[in-house]
């Protein structure tokens, strides 16, 4: 497509939820990196302009640079489908599945995909309980927040219901998760030609391996390493999966998966997937797509050229 074709785009950034910051980074970035390519972009604050001003603005299509709650899990999308503006990433049911992280495991157990096993916390659960059937370490995260927000790692059973109430004040959803000791991963698939594809693996390996929300976003310190190191049967495999979970969520234009890799016997287990993830210069995707021989600009071009409606894409499926 011509920079003209595209007409007025409107890159939707900011936002209400806990990583507007990062969003105000993401936004501003992907607007500057549109505009480079000759496009008509304009920065939209979803956290701070009301939808009459979105009408208003008359976007011939958006790129939606919002992450977190009424960005990433189908409000938004919900409200530009009722606009019939075309916008970046997965539609409205594929949104809010990926954003819950319990409805993102039912559907990958159900399609026989590897994912850690977990158990929906609730005030009264049992500790003993909940060790006995997930082991220690284990994870407890809200199941709404992405970035870690939230997030503990529970060693002993009387650290539960402290982990527990941190996630429950930010979500009504808590799950306890199987904790994996391995290699963290992060695989990046974008639609090329209405095609998903797997891009190359990053590996990740944060500072104490704590790859919380300061060492995602801000550190200079954290590694990223992308070829990532492992064998090519691994890595290609662990694709192979990835692809799978973002068909099996009904996702389409872009999205991010991440993998603990097993230490004792190099298993892959896919985590959550991320349906508009981060483009800030700290970001999974631009360094995935840069391996793969597509620029930060050339990069969201392309997924700017994947901007549909759930039922333009139905009709063509």
């Amino acid at each position: 497509m011509k920079a003209t074709d595209f007409g007025k785009v409107g890159v939707l950034y900011g936002g209400k939820a806990a990583e507007r910051k990062v969003s105000l980074v993401s936004g501003a970035a992907v607007c500057e990196a549109l505009k480079s390519k000759g496009i008509d972009a304009h920065l939209f604050d979803t956290g701070t302009q009301d939808v009459a001003s979105l009408q208003q603005a008359q976007f011939d299509r958006v790129f939606i640079a919002l992450h977190g709650r009424y960005g990433e899990d189908g409000c938004v999308q919900g409200l530009l489908e009722q606009m019939q503006v075309p916008y970046t990433g997965s539609g409205v049911m594929a949104s809010a599945i990926a954003m819950d992280k319990i409805m993102t495991k039912r559907v990958w157990i159900a399609e026989g995909l590897p994912t850690p096993r977990y158990m929906e916390l609730k005030a009264d659960s049992d500790p003993i309980d909940v060790v006995e059937y997930l082991g220690l370490p284990l994870i407890v995260k809200p199941a709404h927040e992405g970035s870690t927000i939230g997030l503990t790692k529970v060693t002993s059973p009387d650290q539960l219901a402290a982990a527990y109430q941190k996630a429950a004040e930010m979500d009504s959803a808590v799950l306890a998760e199987e904790f994996i000791a391995g290699k963290e991963l992060t695989c990046a698939v974008i639609d090329r030609n209405g095609e998903p594809e797997a891009l190359p693996l990053i590996r990740i390996i944060a500072p104490d391996a704590n790859y919380d929300y300061h060492n995602k976003y801000f550190s200079n310190e954290t590694q990223y390493l992308c070829p990532c190191g492992l064998d090519i049967g691994i890595e290609e495999a662990i694709k192979e999966y990835v692809l799978r979970a973002y068909k099996a969520l009904g996702c389409r234009g872009w999205g991010r998966v991440d993998v603990m890799l097993r230490e004792s016997d190099s298993k892959p287990f896919l985590l959550e997937l991320n349906a508009s993830p981060g483009m800030t210069g700290h970001s999974l995707v631009p360094i995935a797509a840069r391996q793969g021989g597509l620029s930060y600009e050339d990069l969201c071009v392309t997924l700017l050229e994947g901007a549909t409606l759930d039922y333009i894409h139905h009709k063509k499926g």
